[in-house]
């Protein structure tokens, strides 16, 4: 009983056995009952009929043709007379009925009466009329009708009842075989399925079953294997990208902390050099603050606790922070705040995603280009935008820039020194708000990020 079909099979067969045991035995009794009332309504009748014949046409004759109408059928008659003794009778032999006489001795009725009615065990059903005409003209016409016919007709539906169980029983075992098979088919390849994800081959492909129940759980099962597959090779370019992000700046910080150790190289290449490894620490610092980030929030660590603050002075005070960087690459930074408006949404987290999409723009602006920083209110919600003209993202890349790790340019070289993890840092604060983020970009003319939160 280890195996769900076999479950399945045995649970279902005993309920509708059951139930269907039940429905059989109570048809079998109605129809029984129903037969059985039918002959006694039909004997009742009979023995009426007779009696209300002989109260009219009352004579020795009258009651010879009672007796004669009822010889040689499946009834018999008798007709007593007003001492209970038998005056006519259908029953040539009367000792057949001889154990039922002593029934008529004692009769005292008014009305018409079924005296016998346990067809099973007795050989007649038996109903009596009390007829009177006169005083000394009074008696009873006592009907025997055969039970023979009634336990005929029940042995006829016991059989007729057995064989339609068997044969159910039969069609039960063939139908919940197949069911079980049916349900449980699509069962045994999932739990297959499964067991290939736990041993961490998520190549599992479930075909489509319908949309019942079944069908779901199969969806389901698939939609997850291909999300740890797709998670599998991510983590796989996420662990290359790492590597290969942190081998960079590493390989230049050995080779010019080596060459800096030179005693024979001037001091102004020195200092060059030394330049260029604080330059690599600044860049893997940086890096390593972003993945730190990153691995909270999809640890879900990190808090947002939402106040209400005015945007122009939290807006100026950014715009004052990262100034001197866009100073220094020539780059001028323009802050569009339409009034002193009140933004709801946690001041700390809202900076970073500011500066981290102004560090975008200043990574991938030109030189003597502008960067616009605008805010404005829609409604009850806050609506910032970063506008740059830098090298802009291709059409079909656009869809990708929010993904770990993932740079539109490829090469990585020092000219863009982006980890690829700014924008999904930013994505994932946004939405942490209960915010959106889009973007747009025309490749070669720059792009605009905007937040709505």
């Amino acid at each position: 009983m280890n195996r769900i079909s076999t479950k399945l099979t045995a649970y279902f067969f005993l309920t509708v056995l059951i139930m269907e045991t039940v429905f059989i035995f109570y048809l079998h009794q109605n129809i029984i009952q129903t037969r059985v009332q039918e002959e006694f309504s039909k004997l009742l009748a009979s023995g009426s009929n007779h009696r209300d014949v002989l109260v009219e046409y009352y004579s020795d004759t009258t009651m010879k043709h009672i007796v004669l109408m009822e010889k040689d059928r499946a009834r018999e008659v008798i007709i007593t007379d007003n001492k209970n003794k038998v005056a006519s009778s259908s029953v040539e032999n009367m000792p057949s009925l001889q154990e039922y006489l002593p029934l008529l001795k004692d009769l005292n009725l008014k009305t018409d009466q079924i005296l016998v009615s346990d067809w099973k065990e007795a050989s007649y059903i038996i109903s009596a009329h009390p007829y009177k005409v006169s005083p000394v003209q009074s008696g009873y016409v006592v009907m025997f009708q055969s039970t023979s016919s009634i336990k005929q007709l029940v042995n006829e539906l016991n059989m007729h009842f057995w064989i339609a169980g068997g044969i159910s029983v039969i069609v039960l075992l063939i139908v919940y075989t197949a069911l079980s098979k049916v349900i449980t088919r699509p069962l045994i390849r999932m739990k297959e399925a499964t067991e290939k994800l736990s041993k961490g081959d998520f190549d599992v492909r479930l075909p489509y079953i319908g949309k019942d129940e079944l069908g779901e759980l199969s969806g389901s099962i698939q939609k997850l294997a291909n999300d740890l597959e797709r998670l599998k090779n991510e983590r796989n370019e996420f662990l290359a990208s790492i590597a290969h992000e942190l081998s960079t700046p590493l390989t230049y910080l050995i080779g010019y902390t080596k060459v800096a150790m030179r005693k024979e190289i001037s001091e102004q290449a020195r200092e060059q050099y030394l330049s260029i490894i604080a330059e690599e620490s600044e860049r893997m610092k940086e890096l390593v603050k972003n993945l730190l980030d990153l691995a909270k929030m999809d640890e879900n660590t990190f808090t947002v606790s939402k106040e209400y603050f005015g945007a122009q002075t939290f807006f100026e005070n950014i715009v004052k922070l990262v100034g001197p960087s866009f100073e220094m690459k020539n780059i001028k930074l323009i802050l569009l705040c339409e009034n002193n408006f009140q933004v709801h949404a946690d001041s700390l987290r809202l900076e970073q995603i500011v500066l981290n999409l102004l560090d975008n723009a200043l990574k991938y602006s030109k030189e003597n280009t502008e960067v616009t920083l605008t805010v404005r209110k829609k409604e009850k919600k806050t609506i910032i935008s970063v506008i740059d003209f830098g090298i802009g993202i291709p059409t079909d890349e656009v869809e990708f820039v929010f993904e770990k790790l993932y740079r539109v340019e490829k090469s990585r070289s020092r000219s863009f020194v982006g980890s690829g993890i700014g924008l999904a840092v930013v994505k994932e604060l946004v939405e942490a708000h209960g915010g959106s983020i889009e973007v747009k970009s025309i490749y070669g003319n720059g792009s605009t990020f905007t937040v709505t939160i």
